[in-house]
C-alpha cells in the first residue's frame, strides 16, 4: 500500500521518499489508535522501502512533533482491567510500541524526523529511533516521566545510550528538563537546526541529497553504527513495569489525568 491515510496518521511515497505524517490532535499523543496504524506501517514499510531511498516522520499539528505517549489512556485502560491483568497490559503496549519503533531503527534505508516544538517522552524517543534529526530552532526534547516517577518506556535511554552516552541520558533522565535545538545541536542529538517551519523542507532536500548515493553502501554502514540495542531495550520494559505498580506512580498518574488544569501532555 504506497499510499494510507488514517484516523491519526497518513504515509505516502513521493519523490523516492516515504514521508509518515503524524496527525492527530492535540499534540500527536500515542494511545491504542495510533499505535494500530504505526503497526499497519510498520508492515507496509517492508514493500515501501523497495520504492523508496529514505523516510521522512513529521507532524501536521502546530503544537509539536508529538507529545509522547497518551497517559490518559493509559491510564483509564490499566485501571479498567482487574488489577492481576493491568501489569499485562501495560507491558504489552511497550512491547507492541517496541516492535515498532525497532522496525524504524533497523530500516534499510535512511530514516529522518523532522521535528518542530513538543517532542517530548515518547515522540522523543520516535525521534531517536530515526537515524537524524532535523529540528526547527522553536523545538524542544524532554523526557518528562520523572515528574510520575516514571522512565521513558519507549526505547529512548538504551538508543540516546548508544548515540550519544551515558552522561547525556543522565542529565535529561534525571533533571526532567527540556532542552532547546542549540543545546540539542551541541551534545550531537540534531543533525541540522533550521528556521522555524523549515525542518520538512529541509528534511526533503536531504533525501534528495542522499538519493545520489549508493543505497546498498549506506545500509551497510548503517547496520554496522547503529545495531539496535535488544538487550537494554527489553530492561527498560522491565524496568518501567517494575515502577508503573508503585503507589506513588499511580497517584501521581491519576493527579495528571484528574487534574482540570492539565496540559493533554506533561509540559
Amino acid at each position: 500500500m504506497k499510499q494510507f491515510t488514517g484516523k491519526t496518521l497518513s504515509w505516502q511515497v513521493s519523490g523516492g521518499a516515504i514521508e509518515l505524517l503524524l496527525d492527530r490532535a492535540p499534540c500527536n499523543e500515542i494511545g491504542s489508535a495510533t499505535l494500530g496504524e504505526l503497526e499497519q506501517f510498520a508492515t507496509a514499510l517492508d514493500t515501501l522501502q523497495k520504492d523508496a531511498h529514505a523516510l521522512i516522520i513529521s507532524s501536521a499539528r502546530k503544537e509539536g512533533f508529538c507529545a509522547g505517549a497518551d497517559l490518559r489512556e493509559l491510564f483509564h485502560r490499566s485501571q479498567a482491567m482487574p488489577p492481576a491483568e493491568r501489569l499485562a497490559g501495560v507491558r504489552d503496549f511497550l512491547e507492541r510500541i517496541h516492535r515498532v519503533l525497532n522496525a524504524l531503527d533497523a530500516a534499510p534505508l535512511t530514516t529522518i524526523a523532522a521535528v518542530h516544538g513538543v517532542t517530548f517522552g515518547g515522540g522523543f524517543e520516535l525521534a531517536l529511533a530515526c537515524d537524524l534529526i532535523v529540528a526547527d530552532k522553536m523545538a524542544r526534547f524532554c523526557f518528562p516521566e520523572l515528574r510520575l516517577g516514571l522512565i521513558p518506556g519507549f526505547g529512548g535511554i538504551p538508543r540516546l545510550k548508544r548515540d550519544l552516552g551515558n552522561a547525556v541520558v543522565r542529565d535529561l533522565l534525571l533533571t526532567g528538563r527540556s532542552i532547546n535545538t542549540a543545546k540539542a545541536q551541541v551534545v550531537g542529538l540534531v543533525s541540522q537546526v533550521v528556521a522555524e517551519g523549515d525542518a520538512l523542507r529541509v528534511a526533503r532536500a536531504t533525501a534528495a541529497q542522499l538519493a545520489k548515493f549508493d543505497r546498498d553502501t549506506a545500509v551497510a554502514a548503517k547496520r554496522f553504527i547503529k545495531p539496535v540495542p535488544h538487550d537494554d531495550l527489553r530492561r527498560e520494559i522491565d524496568i518501567f513495569c517494575e515502577l508503573f505498580t508503585r503507589p506513588a506512580v499511580q497517584a501521581g498518574l491519576r493527579k495528571f489525568v484528574e487534574s482540570t488544569d492539565a496540559l493533554p501532555y506533561l509540559p
